[in-house]
């Protein structure tokens, strides 16, 4: 390891972790996982999770950590609901009403935030869009959606991932995608896209934590949202190829990761590298 490298290891106090292709696949935790995460513990570096998927509640990915043997508390947690939720109330402050393309799941949380779901009618109208990576999909209300972006309401959507990463014989179509089908459809793409790359988990995470952006590695497999959410905020940015990105993906894009490995394992044995034989005040 150079010097250079070294030394920017050594600043990092906090590991954000993307999720799905970073920590798992799909429903498959990767077995080193736990090991990595055992191991920042014993270097003294903290960690969290962040993930632009918005099907499921904060809740519902604790408790799926939890039966992958990963303990964690709503603190560490950060993913777009919440996210897009900040934004609307912030950005748009009147709009109550709104026409929500997601899961059930994803609807509920902004009702428990104060807003009304709208039907699928065109006589329910919203004060605003917002389109998700929606696994229930319905093709009427995608319709819907649609219709409601053509008519020029705002328009947000919660993540720009195109697929989601799986390890089954098939393409999970994203937000991304279906950002893609409205636009072929009404020739608008999005007000505002929430999520990574957008850096506002990252900032979430140096407030929370009382850290500088260059203390924070943003760790995942997506060229386009983990690392370039890095490279947005400051971070250093770590790619793993456990996941979609490939390493000519990455050579192809304009704004390099700090850091590319095989996968978080081998980023745990670079950071134990990096400070090893430290006085004991800086280990």
């Amino acid at each position: 390891m150079d010097k250079s490298l070294k030394e920017k290891l050594r600043r990092i106090r906090h590991v954000a972790l993307d999720m799905d292709g970073t920590i798992y696949l799909s429903d498959t935790i990767f077995p080193f996982t736990l090991d990595f995460l055992a191991k920042l513990t014993r270097l003294g570096i903290s960690y969290s999770f962040l993930t632009n998927n918005p099907t499921r509640s904060l809740e519902d990915y604790l408790a799926k950590l939890h039966k992958m043997g990963i303990e964690a508390g709503t603190e560490q947690m950060y993913s777009t609901v919440p996210a897009t939720i900040d934004y609307i109330k912030a950005n748009l402050p009147s709009a109550r009403r709104l026409f929500l393309l997601g899961t059930p799941s994803m609807i509920r949380q902004f009702e428990d935030a104060g807003f009304e779901s709208t039907a699928d009618s065109a006589d329910d109208r919203p004060d605003a869009v917002v389109v998700a990576f929606d696994t229930t999909l319905v093709y009427s209300r995608l319709c819907r959606a649609a219709w409601w972006v053509s008519e020029g309401l705002p328009y947000i959507a919660t993540n720009p991932d195109r697929v989601c990463p799986t390890d089954q014989p098939t393409i999970l179509v994203d937000c991304g995608s279906l950002c893609a089908c409205v636009a072929e459809a009404t020739g608008r793409r999005p007000d505002a896209v929430i999520g990574k790359p957008d850096p506002a988990m990252i900032r979430g995470i140096e407030h929370r934590y009382g850290l500088k952006a260059d203390e924070i590695a943003m760790v995942g497999d997506r060229i386009y949202t983990d690392v370039e959410c890095a490279y947005n905020a400051g971070a250093f940015g770590v790619l793993v190829l456990s996941g979609e990105t490939t390493l000519e993906m990455a050579r192809e894009w304009p704004h390099a990761p700090s850091l590319i490995c095989r996968d978080i394992a081998e980023l745990g044995d670079l950071l134990e590298e990096a400070n090893t034989h430290l006085p004991a005040e800086m280990a």
